[in-house]
């Protein structure tokens, strides 16, 4: 059984609701008896099922942007692929211009994850939406890592140094999926726009054999000219090698634009640490209050159930004492009574 089936059924998972996938998880693998064409093959599809992993909660939320929003991916996948060309091109404008574009475009898909995560019941925090941003950004960084975002089958979260591609181990719940994904966009392999790597015979026409039979020349036995081959490697143009300059200067601008996106992200954790913090003191002085409240109450406690204790051992004699006054008062009373019917003498 092959990965297209368990693709089939893994894709379909990964876009239920987080709360939703162990229990469709269970089902789909019971449900395999469908599917499989020896019983054999039925087991193994059914247990590759069960092992699909649950993904991480940033993960999800790519995935969801993939299953309801898979234009946002395509865009994000399109606008790395233009900033690879300007990088080769060491054109540093069209750098910097990009990456301005993309800091837009990664704000809206992050605002789009965080809608489509609470439409399908499940509110992402301000941390699963960084890693959400950073696993889109290395999507602009290599394409491997776009088509992984694009399969709607991503474990884990990405991150890109700009410098390696991007580690996919473990990132894709079916092996190969994100490369089925790369292909269903119409992506093309790095040596399918390479110039040149024809057959060189492909452009020109062998000899017929009528002429070989002949002595292997034209008319009058005169060997063939090689003139078109000249002029065509004559007319051929060369693309100039960039400079070193200019490879530095390109290099330099892309560590500028990369050092003003760190220092971006170096802001928003800057922020998000002092809202931490600021919120980390005041729950502190709050606990610190309710302490010094609940020691208080208990001191309070302590010293109600002393009173208590008294209160209760106080009415227990006064009880006693009052039974003992009322066992009194009717003897008393017995007393009057006997005296009362008994005639003096």
């Amino acid at each position: 059984m092959g990965s297209r089936e368990l693709a089939g059924i893994a894709g379909p998972l990964y876009a239920l609701p987080y709360g939703e996938f162990v229990a469709a998880r269970t089902a789909a693998a019971k449900e395999v008896s469908s599917v499989g064409v020896t019983a054999a093959e039925q087991r193994a599809l059914a247990a590759e099922v069960r092992a699909l992993p649950k993904p991480s909660v940033a993960a999800w939320a790519v995935n969801m942007l993939a299953a309801h929003s898979p234009e946002i991916l395509r865009e994000v996948a399109g606008l790395g692929t233009s900033m690879q060309e300007a990088q080769d091109a060491l054109n540093a404008a069209d750098l910097r211009l990009l990456a301005q574009q993309r800091r837009q475009l990664l704000a809206s898909a992050v605002k789009a994850a965080h809608a489509l995560a609470a439409q399908h019941g499940r509110a992402i925090s301000a941390t699963v939406a960084t890693e959400v941003e950073q696993t889109l950004r290395a999507a602009t960084a290599d394409p491997g890592a776009a088509a992984a975002v694009q399969s709607g089958c991503l474990l884990r979260g990405l991150s890109a140094d700009g410098v390696d591609v991007v580690d996919l181990t473990g990132a894709v719940a079916v092996p190969g999926s994100h490369a089925a994904a790369a292909a269903g966009t119409g992506a093309v392999p790095a040596t399918a726009g390479v110039r040149g790597t024809e057959p060189a015979s492909a452009g020109r026409g062998t000899e017929p054999a009528h002429r070989t039979a002949q002595g292997g020349g034209t008319a009058g036995g005169k060997p063939p000219t090689e003139q078109p081959r000249l002029r065509a490697v004559g007319t051929a143009r060369v693309t100039p090698t960039p400079s070193a300059v200019e490879r530095a200067r390109a290099g330099l601008e892309a560590a500028k634009v990369a050092a003003a996106e760190a220092d971006e992200e170096a802001g928003r954790a800057a922020a998000e640490l002092a809202e931490a913090t600021a919120e980390t003191t005041l729950l502190a002085d709050e606990v610190r209050g309710l302490r010094r409240r609940l020691d208080t109450a208990e001191a309070g406690l302590k010293t109600a159930r002393k009173r208590h204790e008294l209160a209760a051992a106080l009415a227990q004699q006064t009880a006693r004492a009052a039974d003992r006054q009322r066992r009194k008062e009717v003897l008393a009373r017995e007393r009057v009574l006997r005296l009362g019917n008994t005639p003096e003498e």
